[in-house]
């Protein structure tokens, strides 16, 4: 629903794509629905599925009022960096897109994995948290992202945003009609704003 743009504008250029998600989004009791939903969703965005990963952790069960240990998610962000030598994070920023709680958490864990790595070669981007306005306003967000660049920020135009909605339907579960208005209409799916962290 998010990252779609960065996804397939790093794929398009030949880099290297893992996913890692840090749930399978049980809340509702059908986490392995959801774990192989985001498997076909990967395929489309031509991730391959052994670069996929789902985390399913009793302090990393998805939901509002769970918090998750920003020390325990920054060891497992660690693990899969060492394991696949990745070079470049790109998470949630403070507010994740929808203020939801898990997403926070997930920039939480990433930051607190930055400030503590010995691995300066690594970087970590946050995707930009847009207001309401701008988030519904679809493909006239590109430009709008554009101008309002500064810093060390880089826009992501989503150049399949077709592919994008194609990898949201996969996830059934979840493919109810406010959904499908939100990927025809979210500047989320045609533009990233990613924003590098400091460390």
């Amino acid at each position: 629903m998010f990252f779609s743009p960065t996804i397939n504008h790093l794929t398009s250029r030949g880099h290297n794509i893992h996913i890692l998600c840090m749930s399978t989004g049980n809340a509702d009791g059908i986490g392995d629905v959801r774990k192989e939903e985001l498997y076909k969703a990967s395929v489309i965005l031509k991730v391959p599925l052994q670069q996929v990963t789902t985390i399913d952790h009793p302090d990393f069960q998805d939901g509002f009022g769970k918090v998750w240990n920003s020390g325990k998610l920054s060891k497992i962000v660690e693990k899969k960096i060492l394991a696949h030598a990745i070079d470049m994070i790109i998470t949630f920023d403070n507010y994740g897109v929808s203020g939801h709680c898990n997403h926070r958490d997930v920039h939480q864990g990433v930051r607190r994995f930055t400030l503590d790595t010995s691995e300066k070669d690594i970087e970590a981007w946050e995707l930009v948290s847009s207001n309401i306005v701008r988030k519904y306003s679809g493909p006239i967000d590109i430009w709008l992202s554009f101008w309002t660049l500064k810093g060390e920020m880089h826009c992501l135009v989503n150049e399949h945003p077709l592919r994008s909605y194609a990898a949201m339907s996969q996830h059934l579960s979840q493919w109810v009609w406010f959904r499908k208005l939100f990927v025809s209409f979210s500047s989320y799916t045609y533009v990233n704003t990613l924003r590098k962290i400091n460390k």
